[in-house]
C-alpha cells in the first residue's frame, strides 16, 4: 500500500501542464519550474518528477514508462513467487526422494 499523496491528482496535472507549455515557450522557458511551483505552493523538484514523468510518458523523453515501470514490477514480483514456489518444490521433491530410499 502507497503512502498517501502530498498533493491533490488535479494539482499535480495541473501544475504538470503548466510547466510543460511554459517550457515551450524560449521567453518563459528559463526557470519556468520554479516559478510555476512558487505560484502554485508546489515543492520545485516535486513538480520537476512530475514533468520528467510526463515528458517519458508522453515519448519526448527518453526512459521507462509508467505503464512500463508498472509491468515491469508485477513481472518481478511474479517472478520472486515462482522462485519461491520452486524452492519449495525443490525441498518437498528431495525429502520425499529420501523417504522413498529410506523405505527401502
Amino acid at each position: 500500500m502507497s503512502a498517501p499523496r502530498k498533493y491533490p491528482d488535479e494539482l499535480r496535472e495541473r501544475a504538470t501542464r503548466m510547466a510543460i507549455e511554459a517550457r515551450r515557450d524560449p521567453e518563459r522557458s528559463k526557470g519556468a519550474i520554479r516559478r510555476i511551483a512558487e505560484e502554485l505552493g508546489v515543492h520545485p523538484e516535486a513538480l520537476r518528477t512530475w514533468v520528467k514523468k510526463a515528458e517519458i510518458d508522453g515519448g519526448t523523453r527518453p526512459g521507462t514508462t509508467s505503464a512500463d515501470a508498472e509491468r515491469i514490477r508485477v513481472l518481478e514480483k511474479e517472478v520472486r513467487e515462482l522462485r519461491r514456489a520452486n524452492e519449495i518444490l525443490r525441498k518437498a521433491s528431495a525429502y520425499f526422494a529420501r523417504a522413498e530410499l529410506d523405505r527401502r
